[in-house]
């Protein structure tokens, strides 16, 4: 195991001592309130955040000190644990625990992409370069799916963190929600041009691939309750799309089986075709993963609106819907209110990554769409899709200011 140094191990020190006065200070309590109320059901003071995923070269990355590659790994978990509440104060709820992950992995198909990715700091573009042009002659690429887990670099890092600051921040084992994407993996591989004309030119064969992903996720779930690999998704460990796994309905220890956790499923890549088109070559095969979790949360960037009618209600277990500016909200708003389902709103970034100072009274008239929308449904704000705030920590600790605002005086319980 790679040694960490003396001045290495002395900032690592100094970020867990910060870490953990987030987490015993009274506002992290209030905020635990807050997703303790989305958790058993009731309306009183939606969450806020705003989500940086996306420019971590502004935000992590300069604030980097540690020198030595496992050090930097340490400092990068620790500072990107702590970015909402220190730079931001946003509702993220911090962990008096050093948080670590099974180091598993996923493959529904058994060729990997090629994609070319814009380089330079910070670039998010890339471009597809499709491995499959013909599906029906492409087929035996998707063959032969995997997974797997890698516990040696997992006990490397827990040894580490344990060795570094485990005397202040206890190393814990989290598990994100189960996964089961299988559309954007497909794209990845035949371009979304090739995937769209498989509906009609090849639609057995792509109801195949679809099978063939959908089995390689049953065996990964078996996989992971077969090797003990399960662990709870509850309190604060992640659910895919940058949320938190409360609820008062899935255990908190002695997790055995995949119908005790929290999954994930999302199509953004057929968000433009029909409700029906959807029903045919989707949700037939995302129904039987959603059969295998406890707890479900949809969504992306997708239109659920459309689907939500003879598909998405069906799922019992739904519990969050991703509801991005792509969808008629408060027609979202209508299918949830009232209902257990939490409206997870990703608000358009635009208003926060647009050059200059930013446009209070835009963003304020926009906001008042997205609160009324939401009224009267169990409502969580997570600002994602953010690009840049150019470096101005002020900027965003505002924009989340404007959101908290907003929801205090135009959304209703």
């Amino acid at each position: 195991m790679e040694h960490i140094s003396v001045q290495d191990r002395q900032i690592l020190r100094q970020l867990a001592q910060k870490q953990l006065a987030f987490a015993n200070s009274p506002r992290n309590d209030e905020i635990l309130k807050q997703w303790d109320a989305l958790a058993n059901g009731r309306r009183e003071n939606p969450t806020v955040r705003l989500l940086f995923s996306n420019f971590p070269n502004e935000v992590v990355h300069p604030r980097m000190r540690c020198e030595g590659a496992r050090a930097r790994e340490l400092e990068e978990m620790l500072l990107s644990t702590m970015v909402g509440r220190e730079l931001f104060d946003d509702d993220t709820p911090i962990s008096p625990t050093f948080d670590i992950r099974w180091k598993t992995w996923v493959h529904p198909f058994g060729t990997q992409p090629h994609i070319t990715k814009a380089e330079g700091e910070g670039a998010m573009g890339f471009h597809i370069d499709p491995i499959i042009d013909d599906l029906a002659e492409g087929m035996d690429l998707l063959r032969g799916g995997s997974f797997g887990v890698d516990r040696q670099a997992t006990a490397e890092l827990e040894e580490a963190a344990n060795e570094a600051f485990g005397d202040i921040l206890p190393v814990r084992k989290v598990m994100p929600s189960l996964t089961g994407m299988m559309t954007n993996p497909l794209v990845h591989l035949m371009g979304m041009e090739n995937y769209y004309l498989s509906m009609y030119d090849y639609p057995d064969e792509l109801h195949e691939a679809m099978d063939m992903a959908t089995t390689v996720y049953e065996q990964y779930y078996d996989f992971l309750e077969n090797e003990g690999l399960l662990l709870p998704t509850n309190g604060i460990s992640p659910i895919n799309q940058e949320s938190f796994a409360f609820t008062a309905e899935l255990p908190t220890e002695n997790v055995t089986k995949t119908t005790q956790c929290w999954g994930f499923l999302e199509s953004q890549e057929t968000t433009a075709v029909s409700p029906d088109v959807f029903g045919e070559f989707v949700f037939p095969y995302q129904d039987r993963l959603a059969k295998r979790f406890g707890l479900l949360s949809y969504g992306c960037c997708e239109r659920v609106d459309a689907t939500w009618p003879d598909y998405l209600s069906k799922w019992k277990n739904l519990r969050k819907l991703s509801v991005s500016p792509f969808n008629n909200e408060q027609q979202v708003g209508e299918y949830l209110r009232g209902t257990n389902v939490v409206y997870y709103s990703k608000p358009r970034a635009e208003y926060v990554t647009n050059h200059g100072p930013l446009d209070e009274e835009a963003l304020r008239a926009y906001f008042k769409g997205v609160c009324e929308a939401a009224s009267g449904c169990l409502f969580e704000m997570a600002q994602r899709e953010v690009g840049t705030i150019f470096g101005d920590f002020d900027r965003g600790r505002r924009y989340v200011q404007i959101a908290r605002e907003c929801i205090a005086e135009y959304w209703k319980p």
